[in-house]
């Protein structure tokens, strides 16, 4: 918050010096004194998108279930935030924290942890974007029941990690690309066998079939899980837009407590489910490794 207050207390001095006619270096030395963190750094550009997207989540089997719901997502690249409302490890109304995503739980080391992925599976980093589309962490509030690691190459996704988290504390990320890394078409489907519990409606069995597809304009990605009869199909969709104060502010009142949100609506979801007569597995033991491979990866798949 101090250094929003600095570049209000920066702007209000240029437009005085400039009305004044004078030299405000004055000014900008008690503003180093202040905030000694240089302006150029502070405000260099981040690409950050808002999505202001639409996610549906539909239940197959002997019982039913669907709904669909509003969310807000953030596609960046991790660097220095500018919009004033958003930060990177750093408390504001919005924020990215490092240690919510890649890597362990709650420990995680965000980015570095995404390339040293990468760079065991042999992908080409070099001239590669990276980017991470995740749910902001709203004031003190954080949950993302997933979030994605990408990775570009002439704009066109040619990998990604899907970071699923569960409401039972554990989280498994999947890493998903074709043997070749060549870009993932919107018709490509990429196959990995589901590793973490994640619904106490579902069992710890069966496979994810994603579609990713992802373009300037917009993003849209599928995720199929199929057990036999039984299954869900979630999606999450919306299109993308810089991502400024204005809009993060109107997220605010139009979907408030961010994270608070979002926990209570899976509640209500599984109150639904447990009416119905749903049978309900306890918590299962978090998988033995991190991160698996999807088939494709693999080349065992298509």
């Amino acid at each position: 918050m101090i250094e929003h207050s600095v570049l209000i207390l920066d702007r209000l001095w240029n437009e005085y010096a400039g009305h004044r006619g004078s030299d405000h270096t004055g000014g900008r030395k008690v503003l180093a004194a202040i905030d000694p963190v240089p302006a150029c750094t502070r405000n260099r550009d981040m690409m950050l998108d808002h999505i202001q997207a639409q996610t549906l989540h539909a239940r197959r089997g002997a019982i039913r279930n669907r709904f669909t719901y509003g969310v807000d997502y953030v596609l960046t690249d991790l660097g220095p935030a500018r919009p004033w409302l958003i930060s990177r490890n750093r408390f504001n109304l919005w924020s990215i924290w490092d240690r919510h995503h890649g890597g362990q739980r709650n420990d995680g080391r965000g980015l570095a942890w995404f390339r040293e992925i990468l760079s065991e599976r042999g992908f080409p980093l070099a001239g590669a974007q990276l980017l991470l589309l995740a749910q902001p962490s709203f004031l003190w509030f954080q949950f993302n029941p997933v979030s994605f690691w990408i990775a570009l190459i002439d704009g066109k996704p040619c990998a990604f990690v899907a970071e699923v988290n569960s409401t039972f504390g554990q989280r498994h990320c999947y890493f998903c690309a074709h043997k070749d890394f060549r870009p993932i078409a919107k018709s490509d489907e990429i196959t990995a066998d589901k590793l973490m519990h994640v619904s106490p409606f579902q069992k710890v069995a069966g496979q994810y079939r994603f579609n990713f597809d992802m373009s300037e304009q917009a993003i849209n990605i599928r995720i199929a899980f199929e057990n036999g009869d039984e299954g869900v199909l979630a999606t999450l969709s919306g299109q993308r837009r810089p991502a400024t104060s204005t809009s993060l502010f109107w997220a605010a009142l139009r979907r408030p407590l961010g994270a608070v949100r979002v926990l209570t609506l899976i509640h209500w979801q599984a109150a639904i489910l447990y009416l119905k007569r749903a049978p309900f597995l306890r918590r299962q033991p978090a998988p033995l490794l991190p991160i698996s491979d999807s088939y494709t990866l693999q080349g065992t798949g298509k």
